[in-house]
């Protein structure tokens, strides 16, 4: 949704998209997804992916070294802002910021302050589709995982709960929306518990 705002707002030249994998297990960091899945996603909303390989675990040290070489590239080929996702936490914002400045970078938040109940909504009547890939149990019952991020799972949640998911209760993948040029089919395959969190594996589908 970030994205999708920047691109309405034609104010900034989107150049690329960036995430980490876990390179032992070639899956997006934290999210779970398959690498290929993500290879699919950058393919139809049509941008190149940089992609940040960490291993595991990951001491953050080597996380933000990682981070920043790569980053440090980007900039010497131009890039002058990199755009967040982040919605409401204080910490991760500021940390962003602090890190950015290290090599002269500046962040963009689409989304900053808004009501997350509003957005989640937004995002839904927009016409992306997404799949809860990533549960915290300590935060939302695991049996979440695969479900599809849609109303009637807003109307599910807890209201403690962050319609987002904003406070890391969890984390999706989203295979269809305005700004993919074609939707990526899935399924659902098994769910285990993995450190301390209940992922569901997202697989490519053949239909």
């Amino acid at each position: 949704m970030a994205l999708h705002r920047v691109l309405e707002a034609k104010g900034l030249e989107v150049v690329c998209l960036i995430t980490t994998i876990t390179d032992t297990f070639h899956r997006v960091s934290m999210h779970g997804v398959r690498e290929e899945l993500l290879d699919s996603q950058a393919n139809s909303v049509g941008y190149p992916l940089e992609k940040v390989r960490i291993p595991y675990p990951c001491p953050n040290e080597t996380y933000e070294q990682q981070m920043l070489n790569v980053l440090s590239r980007w900039k010497a080929k131009g890039v002058s802002h990199v755009i967040f996702g982040d919605i409401f936490l204080e910490d991760i914002r500021k940390y962003r910021e602090e890190k950015l400045a290290q090599i002269g970078l500046k962040p963009v938040f689409p989304l900053w302050r808004e009501n997350t109940t509003i957005l989640a909504n937004e995002i839904i009547g927009s016409g992306f589709r997404s799949v809860i890939t990533c549960v915290d149990p300590k935060k939302l019952d695991p049996r979440y995982a695969g479900r599809q991020f849609d109303r009637s799972l807003l109307k599910d949640l807890p209201p403690q709960v962050d319609p987002c998911g904003e406070n890391g209760e969890f984390h999706t993948f989203v295979y269809d929306g305005p700004i993919f040029k074609d939707p990526i089919p899935v399924v659902m395959g098994k769910s285990v518990l993995r450190d301390g969190f209940q992922f569901v594996d997202v697989l490519p589908s053949q239909i």
